[in-house]
């Protein structure tokens, strides 16, 4: 089995551990001071996400998993300079391809919630954790968060959760928001056998603090000076009372 990458970003520099026994197609990197955050916001990226995609988007390099999480630590500096935040680029799963029923159902996001729970559980216990969750990684983050103990679930371009509004985010604040510019707003939200992932989280059903996320299209949440941006940000750093409805 060929060797798999973890990497940990500390400050300006980027050591790569490589981790044989890291299974599938898997990346994991951290931005910031692990050890010394108090808070620690992880992005999880959708479909059709590989190693060969985590980082490289030279049209919208904050629309890749790297890319995301560099915008919102950025943003984070420029919001609270002194705060003690660390953002994690997470493909901790096998994501689905896009030209596959993979992606119609929710298997692989419940493979992958295990593994997202058992790294917040693990890995950044003790920390404020705030899950930022990307198309159809709103699905494996709403799986994974009963049980986690994060503290707010932030959803956005979500197909559909996967789970009932009854069924809540074990204890979390459940965040969602949908740019206007956003393709998925026109898919229908709803679940027929095995395929599709329930109601749009948008809805009133579900209960959630709706958060604006302005023009932003599919991939441009963690665009720079957005609103999606500035939003989520402040999810993460735990400052949810500026945060701006949709």
């Amino acid at each position: 089995m060929p060797r798999r990458a973890l990497a940990v970003v500390t400050a300006a520099a980027l050591t790569y551990v490589f981790v044989p026994a890291l299974p599938g197609d898997r990346i994991i990197r951290v931005y910031g001071d692990l050890r010394a955050a108090e808070h620690v916001a992880v992005v999880v990226p959708g479909s059709g996400t590989t190693s060969a995609s985590f980082d490289r988007g030279r049209a919208k390099p904050y629309s890749t998993p790297e890319g995301g999480a560099r915008a919102v630590l950025a943003e984070a500096r420029s919001l609270a300079p002194g705060a003690r935040l660390a953002v994690v680029a997470w493909l901790g799963y096998d994501s689905p391809a896009i030209e596959s029923l993979a992606v119609l159902n929710d298997g692989a996001a419940e493979r992958g919630a295990v593994d997202l729970r058992r790294y917040v559980t693990e890995t950044l216990r003790g920390k404020r954790v705030s899950l930022l969750c990307h198309s159809y990684g709103s699905v494996v983050c709403a799986k994974a968060a009963p049980g986690a103990g994060v503290e707010d679930v932030a959803v956005f371009g979500s197909p559909g959760l996967g789970v009932s509004p009854a069924d809540g985010m074990g204890g979390a604040r459940l965040w969602a928001g949908s740019g206007s510019g956003d393709w998925m707003r026109k898919v229908p939200k709803t679940r027929i056998g095995p395929l599709g992932f329930g109601p749009d989280p948008m809805g009133p059903a579900f209960g959630a603090r709706l958060f604006a996320a302005g023009a932003a299209g599919h991939s441009d949440y963690f665009a720079p000076g957005g609103t999606s941006l500035r939003n989520l940000t402040l999810i993460a750093l735990g400052r949810t009372g500026e945060v701006s409805g949709a």
